[in-house]
């Protein structure tokens, strides 16, 4: 279950990350970096996504209950792979365009969401034993 405070640090790293880069892109321009994130409110969903994920991630780990490694993972992985989707994304125009992406999309998706179910099935499966 350690694999759940790995992903909550990879995420609070990316969150701190995310705010200095749009702090620097939006108050303190820099020749080259305010002209590298093209979509603002994307990169702020990001921002807001990786807290949400680092906090599931740190919830998950402090309920005291031992839940499935695998799903574990699935929600380290997921969790830090579904934020970084709307990070590329902020740089990307046509990044909703390419198949590759679509396909990454998809697959950090039901990687997470087979994380969160199966953490949820247990923690059902702890509350009705």
């Amino acid at each position: 279950m350690e694999i759940l405070l790995i992903g909550a640090a990879a995420c609070i790293t990316a969150l701190i990350s995310s705010a200095w880069l749009m702090t620097f892109a939006k108050w303190f321009p820099i020749k080259g970096v305010d002209e590298f994130v093209i979509d603002y409110k994307t990169l702020i969903r990001a921002h807001v996504d990786y807290a949400l994920m680092a906090l599931f991630c740190l919830g998950f780990y402090g309920l005291g209950i031992e839940l499935p490694v695998a799903a574990c993972w699935c929600i380290a992985i997921g969790g830090f792979t579904n934020p970084t989707i709307f990070t590329i994304a902020a740089f990307d125009t046509d990044f909703w365009n390419k198949k590759k992406w679509k396909v990454f999309t998809a697959l950090s998706f039901t990687v997470s969401s087979v994380g969160f179910m199966w953490n949820a099935y247990t923690l059902i499966q702890h509350a009705i034993s």
